[in-house]
Formats: structure tokens, C-alpha cells, sequence
């Protein structure tokens, strides 16, 4: 009976390794946590990002393919100390006594310097995947790695339980780095309130109007798969995602998208956005949450 458990529990694993967790598991809802709705709008201190800054400035590097690479593999000791303590010093702010766009900041930021850090902490991978956070799991979102305000969080809690059902603004995908190819940019500088609008908007043209974005071929669009993963913050239906798009298009791309009215197929490039990552690994895998690689 023991043998046979383990024999299916084996072959259980071989599966779902072969065909990626993700598509087991669909992409996750929004679903608030009820704790960081606290805030306070009178509060005008702000948060001191300036050591995710300088490790932005030095090491996110600009690629002639429109995609923004991480030199992960020259990231100096005394750096990676530096992001730990950045690190340790937003989990030690009392967050919940800071206004919104503070907030918004802050955890956008906490979401990107975590990642980094995983992926230093494994580096060298080939994708983001690789990192697991338990047996079944494919990546690093579900595992704990930071403690805030007395609460162990995983970069799934930051995205999908604070940043998008507080803010409710599609414009968090384009903010939040997944350390891979078919991500939007990892910004060369660090979010703060200031800043905020602009950047936010920035990012959002910046991948829309990259082939990461979408791609049109007659009436044939392929999208994005955050487009189709996410596709509840994007107005919940093919049109909404294609209004989206036409917001932040330049002149010629908003004009071929008028014509279309659903998507096609989506795609998405897992590859870690390696400054030393020299071709694409492909990672096709058809309507599922793990994506589409990149044509």
C-alpha cells in the first residue's frame, strides 16, 4: 500500500513538473487583506528610498532589444549588504501610519527589492522560475520573506492582497518586476510619491508599445499573458484589454487596434532579464498561467 502511494506521489510530481505548476494553479484573484487598508492622509512624511536607488542606477542597464537587464552577475558584496539593509529598514517602517501614495511607494518598491534579492540569493539561474518556494511550486511568490508590521509576507501577499485590491489601478503591472524577459521594465529608478503618476504612466507606455506589449498582424492580436492572466484589472474582457492598450499606444499602433475587436494569443518570455542573457529561451506553453515565450 506504502509502495503505491509513493508511486502515485512520484508520478503526481513528474506531471505536474512537466506541464508547470501554473497551469495547474491559475493566476491569482485580487483579494484584499483587510489589515493594510490602514492609512493616514495627513501624515506628509515620506519614506527614504535613496539606497533602491543608487543599486537601480548601477546596475539596471539598458538593452538595445527595448528591455531593461539587471547585471546581476557584477552586483558587488558590499551592494548586496547595502539591498539587505534597505530591505530590513522598509520592513522595520511603521507603514500603516503613512498616506496612500507613501504606501504605494513603499510596497511597489519592497515588492522589486525582494525580488532582486531572491534571485541574487540563486543567481546563476535561468529563470525566475527555477526558484522554488515549495515542493509543488514554480518560482519564489509564495514563499515568506519579509515580516511587516508583525505579518510574514510573500511577494504574492504584496501583489495580490495589498497593491491590487487597494489601488485598483491596472498601471500596478507595468510598476512590479517579475524578473524575466517578457516582465515590464524594472525602472532605473526608485518609486516615491513624487514621482508616482508619472513613472507609473511611463512604464505603462514604455511596455505597450514594445512587442512585449502586443503585436497585431492583420486582425490577428497577441497579447501580453499578464493581459489574459489579469485580465479582471483590464476591464474584464477582450475589449477592455484592447481599450487599455489604445490608452497608452503611440499614434499608428492605437489606430491598427480601432480595428480589432478580441485577442488572438498571448505569450510570455520566463528568460531572466539577465544583463549576461545573450538568446531568449523559449517557453511555449499554449493558455496557461506559465505563458507563451516570445516569438
Amino acid at each position: 500500500m506504502q509502495k503505491r502511494y509513493l508511486y502515485g506521489l512520484t508520478l503526481a510530481c513528474l506531471l505536474i513538473q512537466a506541464i508547470g505548476v501554473s497551469q495547474v494553479v491559475a493566476a491569482p484573484k485580487a483579494e484584499l487583506w483587510e489589515k493594510w487598508t490602514a492609512h493616514s492622509q495627513n501624515n506628509t512624511r515620506s519614506i527614504d528610498h535613496n539606497g533602491w536607488d543608487l543599486f537601480l542606477k548601477k546596475y539596471v542597464k539598458s538593452h538595445a532589444s527595448g528591455v531593461n537587464r539587471i547585471a546581476y552577475g557584477q552586483v558587488s558584496d558590499s551592494d548586496r549588504v547595502n539591498l539587505e539593509t534597505y530591505i530590513n529598514a522598509l520592513a522595520q517602517t511603521p507603514i500603516s501610519q503613512f498616506n496612500r501614495q507613501e504606501q504605494l511607494a513603499y510596497w511597489i518598491n519592497l515588492y522589486n527589492a525582494l525580488t532582486v534579492k531572491v534571485v541574487l540569493d540563486h543567481y546563476p539561474v535561468k529563470s525566475v522560475r527555477d526558484i522554488k518556494s515549495g515542493l509543488f511550486s514554480s518560482g519564489p511568490w509564495g514563499k515568506k520573506l519579509v515580516t511587516v508590521e508583525g505579518e510574514q509576507l510573500t511577494l504574492d501577499n504584496i501583489e495580490h492582497r495589498i497593491l491590487r485590491p487597494i489601488w485598483k489601478d491596472p498601471r500596478i503591472h507595468y510598476a512590479v518586476n517579475c524578473a524575466s524577459i517578457g516582465c515590464p521594465n524594472l525602472q532605473p529608478i526608485a518609486f516615491t510619491a513624487a514621482v508616482l503618476p508619472t513613472l507609473l504612466d511611463q512604464a505603462a507606455a514604455e511596455y505597450i508599445n514594445h512587442p512585449r506589449g502586443f503585436t497585431l498582424k492583420g486582425s490577428k492580436l497577441v497579447v501580453s499573458s499578464i493581459y489574459v492572466w489579469f485580465q479582471e484589472d483590464f476591464g474584464d474582457s477582450d475589449e477592455g484589454v484592447i481599450q487599455h492598450l489604445q490608452q497608452y499606444s503611440g499614434p499608428d499602433r492605437s489606430k491598427a487596434l480601432a480595428e480589432v475587436r478580441k485577442i488572438s494569443d498571448d505569450r510570455y518570455d520566463w528568460t531572466l532579464n539577465d544583463i549576461a542573457t545573450s538568446t531568449a529561451v523559449k517557453n511555449k506553453r499554449r493558455g496557461s498561467a506559465a505563458g507563451i515565450g516570445q516569438e
